[in-house]
């Protein structure tokens, strides 16, 4: 089976229902905020309709139109072909039509910078683009140095000379499915993650993963024609997306919605009926906050059929759930753990019905193995820490030519995930630490290396080193420890001004002044720092803080 046969059975079975819904919350923006300053979802402005919404025949419809247009310009099976992309209705439907044509699709982080939407579609080799309005300054900025990239299709009204019109376009194209046959085997898909150097890796899956990832979805969170799933995490996340998969399994509706404020979510749940939630755990918060407050009142919102809560991306605080119980008592709720390299969460997951596990990251997921071992491979006794592995067919084929990078985590068929984690008497694996050094904030990975490199600029800096720390809301924060040159002073005030050339996501939260320790090899002790400033193991901070 392929993903795009349960999009196929949907259009000949419930062609005339609804199948996706945008919502676009009006908000009024500061014109002089630059993209680097927006918040993880933004609305789609003053000018867009607040609500359109597509059936599943013209999702099919659409899709088959896209997969006729690559093949129309002579693409072949394993073309790699990049979305970049705000949450949309066209989203989705230009995702299958990639996969459709045989070709490998490529999501694009639409937090991007110039540099960094270059080095990904060289890295994975792209030969055509789909980007929209919000992309046209960082792609001005390149437009001329990605000579791989053949063809840039706009989505949007009256885009740069050198794009062409999507929507256009696809209108000339036919709308029946094109004749290309596909096998699980097949390349499906390119995601980024982080790596070492402060660049993405890219990580390659075959149809075989997409298909699982939409059958332990749906396992995992029971999904039915009558569920209604809010989305609001970026769809070129692998999480967002494949949440939507279990949808897409059972024919029912989706709603994504761009914007995070408590009000918004609770809107979209009253108008659309939704039965799902699926946040991150500032969103979480945020929304609890603004009902202790009173700056929500409940009793204005139709929130009755609201029937699970599912919070993800980072671990998730016990006293958020204890909190959010307090206030919703009859939801279900659930939290998964997975990798863009293990095709989004599930390979670990808690489980409705084990919500007295709080903290932990739950038990294998639908159709996944796990393992815990130490430092050559053997399994650790039950309770002792060590890293996590996992086994399923979403594991990933591989880091996309980089095959040192692959041998280091790719052991057989187990994924070594870098994550340190531990096991209790029933079977309940908690997180601990990470191998890795990236920084998870609300969601989204920071590249220590990066945010360093761009602070070593600065003329009195002459070391630094960017670590994690646990915070309340966002998870983690990223805070760097700054070396001073000699004789120089320098003022927590002067980096934080220095910083704000740097996209505001990316920028430390706090900073401290103090020697950079390095090992005799150069590399800098970062669990040395970890210990000074967070006093505990990183993830066990956050949990239990």
């Amino acid at each position: 089976m392929i993903i795009t046969d349960f999009l196929e059975r949907n259009a000949r079975l419930y062609g005339g229902e609804t199948c996706l819904v945008e919502i676009n919350p009006s908000e009024e923006r500061d014109k002089a905020v630059t993209w680097w300053d927006f918040n993880l979802i933004e609305s789609a402005g003053q000018d867009a309709p607040y609500r359109r919404e597509i059936s599943w025949k013209d999702f099919d419809r659409r899709a088959n139109r896209f997969a006729n247009l690559l093949l129309s310009r002579g693409l072949k099976k394993g073309t790699k072909v990049a979305v970049l992309l705000m949450n949309c209705l066209e989203w989705l439907p230009i995702y299958f039509g990639i996969l459709k044509a045989g070709c490998v699709a490529v999501p694009m982080n639409y937090r991007y910078s110039s540099d960094e939407i270059k080095y990904c579609l060289d890295l994975a080799d792209v030969e055509v683009l789909v980007f929209g309005p919000e992309f046209v300054s960082r792609m001005d900025v390149i437009a001329d140095q990605i000579p791989a990239v053949r063809m840039m299709f706009y989505v949007g009204k009256e885009g740069p000379q050198y794009t062409e019109d999507c929507i256009r376009l696809t209108g000339f194209c036919s709308s029946s499915a094109p004749p290309v046959a596909l096998d699980e085997t097949d390349d499906a898909a390119i995601y980024f993650s982080s790596g070492t150097t402060g660049f993405p890796k890219a990580i390659l899956h075959n149809h075989k993963a997409l298909v699982r990832s939409c059958l332990t979805e749906q396992n995992h969170h029971s999904q039915s024609r009558e569920d209604v799933f809010l989305c609001i995490p970026p769809l070129y996340h692998t999480g967002a997306k494949m949440h939507w998969f279990g949808s897409l399994v059972s024919g029912s509706k989706a709603v994504l919605l761009r914007g995070v404020k408590p009000e918004w979510i609770l809107r979209a749940v009253t108008e659309e009926k939704c039965t799902i939630v699926w946040l991150l755990v500032p969103w979480g918060q945020d929304l609890l906050d603004a009902i202790d407050t009173g700056r929500v009142d409940l009793s204005q919102y139709r929130l009755d059929q609201w029937r699970l809560m599912h919070i993800g991306a980072q671990p998730v605080p016990p006293s958020l759930i204890k909190r959010w119980h307090k206030i919703f008592p009859h939801h279900q709720y659930d939290t998964n753990y997975g990798l863009s390299e293990s095709i989004g969460p599930g390979c670990v997951h808690l489980g409705v019905e084990n919500v007295h596990k709080v903290g932990a990251i739950g038990v294998p997921g639908y159709g996944w193995e796990t393992k815990i071992v130490d430092d050559r491979g053997v399994e650790v006794p039950q309770g002792e820490v060590g890293e996590l592995a996992v086994k399923g067919d979403g594991v990933m084929q591989c880091y996309y030519k980089n095959p040192e990078a692959t041998a280091e985590v790719l052991k057989g068929d187990w994924l070594f995930t870098g994550d340190m984690a531990r096991q209790d008497a029933e079977g309940f694996i908690y997180l601990v630490d990470r191998k890795k050094d990236v920084v998870i904030s609300g969601g989204e990975n920071l590249y220590p290396v990066q945010i360093e490199d761009f602070l070593r600029a600065h003329p009195k800096i002459k070391d630094v080193a960017v670590i994690g720390l646990p915070d309340a809301r966002l998870g983690e924060i990223a805070a760097a420890i700054i070396e001073i040159k000699e004789g120089e002073t320098c003022t927590q005030a002067e980096i934080d001004e220095f910083c704000k050339a740097m996209p505001r996501y990316k920028r430390p939260k706090k900073i401290f002044f103090d020697k950079v320790p390095r090992n005799p090899t150069g590399k800098i002790e970062k669990p040395v720092l970890r210990e000074k400033y967070c006093g505990k193991r990183l993830v066990e901070a956050q949990i239990t803080g």
